[in-house]
């Protein structure tokens, strides 16, 4: 690190992994008199201005929840229209992605998207496979308690096929087949609108993860608001259960 003078402070390196709960597109759509898609719209700008406040801050991965398994019992016109953004944001962001040397991972039971959906999210997926920055993982159709069931499922399969003994079963072989199992797990959690809780969101990953919760609606959350969510972090004490 280099050196600074004494009036100088010097800069706290960023939390390596950030995961943001989007809350309240709805809310802010709302109170403009506007309809929900709107809101999302909205919500998709914010997502922009934050990918880029985490790179310009060093962040080395980025997770964002998009879409939870709770969200199908939404309105049928709501829930289409969220399908056609993301379809949208995912053909129009790839240049974008690529030119900033961005990687692209999504989590969720992708299963329950449309054949084009799923095509082009594998589409979008390859076309960033090979960039070395900062990776942006996109939740969708993601739930906590169906990843954990989804890794259960796993480890059973592999006791089956009599690759794993039931003994050899601890934390770190059950960490192997939850989602982001090859990436760090989060150092922070920031959740937007107000509300305090998880949500069914990455609830192995999190164990031992900073919260921030902060009142702004998510498509008002901007770079003001992620750098004082990175200043709370830093002014936690992270013990992991030690003194």
């Amino acid at each position: 690190m280099s050196q600074t003078s004494a009036n100088e402070s010097v800069p706290l390196p960023p939390p390596a992994h950030i995961a943001i709960i989007m809350d309240g597109n709805n809310r802010w759509a709302k109170k403009k008199h506007l309809p929900s898609l709107a809101g999302h719209k909205a919500g998709a700008t914010a997502v922009r201005k934050t990918v880029e406040a985490a790179v310009k801050s060093g962040v080395k991965v980025l997770t964002l929840f998009a879409f939870s398994s709770e969200n199908w019992q939404r309105p049928k016109v709501e829930v289409e229209g969220l399908m056609s953004l993301f379809m949208r944001s995912l053909k129009k962001e790839v240049k974008r992605l690529k030119e900033h040397d961005i990687r692209l991972e999504v989590i969720g039971d992708l299963s329950k998207f449309s054949p084009a959906l799923q095509k082009q999210i594998q589409l979008s997926v390859s076309e960033t496979s090979s960039n070395s920055g900062m990776s942006l993982v996109i939740a969708a159709n993601y739930g906590g308690r169906w990843d954990i069931t989804q890794a259960a499922k796993s480890m059973c399969q592999t006791v089956l096929n009599g690759e794993l003994s039931i003994d050899d079963i601890d934390e770190t072989k059950i960490g192997e087949h939850i989602q982001l199992a090859n990436l760090p797990p989060p150092d922070l959690l920031i959740r937007t609108s107000g509300e305090e809780r998880l949500s069914n969101f990455l609830l192995w990953q999190t164990a031992y993860s900073e919260f921030v919760f902060l009142p702004v609606l998510w498509p008002d959350f901007d770079k003001v608001h992620f750098d004082e969510a990175l200043s709370i972090y830093h002014g936690r004490q992270r013990r992991y259960g030690g003194r």
